[in-house]
């Protein structure tokens, strides 16, 4: 049996890269919601629990606890930020408003030997995000570091396995936050690090196998990386059990349904067939604006086309399950799993309808994209396949800002091909993890083209990094690779007079539009 970190959410911004940066130790780890009973928790036998960083104050009204059985329980916590905070009152330390803050990088200094920190520079630079300060650390811990306002930045107390700082160590800001992160998992907790890609490979075949049995299994097949990558699983599960159906519903890129039916089928030996509902899918559409209805429609039909595929293939066997590539950033945007708002519902999500005919097959759900790639690789895909930029589901649907018709589409499909032709040729495809580019359909600017005036759209430029979409900010693209782009949709897409570029980061945008 795996060891097991929950990661307590206390509505941090960064609670799902604290669970990804324990992943990176080679420790499994699941976010849950700080409202989570703890017997509940425990109930899972973590090896260990991480308490997040949040918004709120120890002392505001309504501020989230921790229960003390916690720390009663022999299983060895880690505080961030607020959960440092709640944690020592927990205990019977002292929080205080001393009136001063710390924001950004701040310098800590180190003040004894430590476990926590063994090995790191007496004085480094760390991340801070907080208005209270630990002022006096709960008996029998032994302060570990301090910084100019902060006279309590990190304790431990290693004979109850309970450790914490005041800073945010999941954050590239502070330099050496991956090691104090690795010396509480494998040191104070004793978790040794053996969650690995292989490992995550073999226990999700022997799950597909048990779930499956030998019933036949369809997968939806979009040529993505997390559809690709969960359709090569289920096949190392199954083999000829799988039969795939790629939905071309017309909210493609330019050339993308011939590459799927073309590729993935001589590149994995997998059984594919295509299904074009393109018109099916504008009906549906059609005078829809709303985003959440659009996705809502697209999950809809993209499950109502799956089963009218597993009826047409019935004379060949009957299909009970289907595969998703559904990931852990879909479940938590779509306020499952972590007690999390509802940004948005993922088609995959929020959109499956309540009579669905099919048990699902998800190997993927509790991964992060880069994971993913990583276990696409040792599955022997392809990098060419692998390193595709994500492509959302719902397709050009939710990049349309407006309604959805066959002569938008064509017009964002032609924008979409130029920006990422000339992304392939000034070699950045890898350095931007997504370029969305969004037509803005129900707005029009007035422009000048060969001397009289235009009233076109604007189409606007999304290129993203990020590691696993969770947050992300606006790539830096060069000043004249932007100018080309633009004056290639201008010249070449006569409807498009104006080009823009979002350079908003994720939080407080996401980096869909819709």
């Amino acid at each position: 049996m795996q060891d097991l970190v929950l990661v307590v959410d206390f509505g941090a911004q960064y609670a799902q890269l604290i669970a990804r940066r324990v992943r990176e130790t080679q420790v499994y780890s699941e976010v849950v919601p700080s409202n989570m009973p703890v017997a509940e928790m425990l109930a899972k036998k973590p090896s260990a629990v991480i308490l997040s960083g949040g918004p709120s104050s120890v002392y505001a009204e309504g501020a989230p606890q921790i229960d003390a059985a916690l720390f009663e329980a022999d299983v060895p916590v880690f505080g961030i930020c607020y959960g440092f905070q709640a944690m020592t009152q927990s205990l019977g330390g002292t929080v205080t408003k001393t009136g001063l803050s710390e924001y950004g990088g701040t310098e800590l200094d180190v003040d004894s030997d430590s476990t926590l920190l063994t090995g790191l520079p007496e004085r480094q630079s760390v991340w801070m995000s907080h208005g209270d300060s630990v002022t006096e650390a709960p008996d029998g811990f032994t302060v570990i570091g301090h910084t100019e306002r902060t006279p309590v930045a990190a304790f431990e107390n290693l004979d109850r396995k309970l450790a914490g700082v005041q800073y945010h160590p999941e954050v590239a800001h502070t330099p050496h936050g991956q090691a104090v992160l690795r010396h509480f998992l494998h040191d104070i907790a004793g978790i040794k690090p053996s969650w690995t890609f292989g490992n995550i490979i073999d226990e999700q075949v022997e799950r597909i196998r048990a779930q499956v049995g030998d019933k036949r299994v369809l997968c939806a097949l979009s040529g993505g990386v997390d559809s690709s990558v969960a359709a090569a699983l289920v096949h190392k599960a199954v083999g000829d059990q799988l039969t795939c159906v790629f939905v071309d519903h017309g909210l493609l890129r330019q050339g993308e349904a011939e590459q799927v039916v073309n590729d993935y089928a001589q590149l994995t030996g997998i059984d594919v067939r295509a299904v074009d509902v393109s018109q099916r899918f504008l009906s549906e559409l059609k005078g829809v604006t709303d985003p959440e209805e659009k996705r809502k429609i697209i999950g809809r039909e993209f499950i109502r086309t799956f089963e009218q595929s597993a009826r047409d293939l019935a004379s060949e066997g009957e299909f009970h399950y289907l595969v998703q590539g559904t990931l852990y950033p879909d479940v938590v945007e779509s306020g499952g799993g972590t007690g999390t708002a509802n940004i948005k519902s993922h088609h995959n999500v929020g959109g499956l309808p309540e009579d669905l005919k099919f048990d699902l097959v998800e190997p993927l759900r509790t991964l992060f994209k880069d994971e993913v790639r990583a276990i696409g690789l040792e599955l022997g895909l392809p990098e060419s396949l692998v390193w595709r930029q994500p492509f959302p589901g719902p397709g050009l649907g939710i990049r349309i800002i407006g309604e959805v018709t066959h002569d938008r589409l064509e017009m964002l499909r032609a924008a979409d091909a130029i920006a990422r032709a000339e992304l392939k040729a000034a070699g950045l495809e890898r350095s931007v993890w997504q370029f969305p580019v969004v037509l803005l359909a129900d707005v029009h600017s007035v422009g000048v083209q060969g001397d009289g005036r235009t009233y076109g759209h604007p189409v606007v430029l999304r290129p993203v990094s990020s590691e696993d979409a969770m947050t992300a900010d606006w790539s830096r693209l060069p000043y004249e690779l932007l100018s080309k782009i633009s004056t290639r949709i201008t010249n070449e897409v006569p409807e498009i007079n104006r080009v823009v570029v979002d350079v908003t980061s994720k939080p407080p945008g996401t980096i869909e539009w819709e």
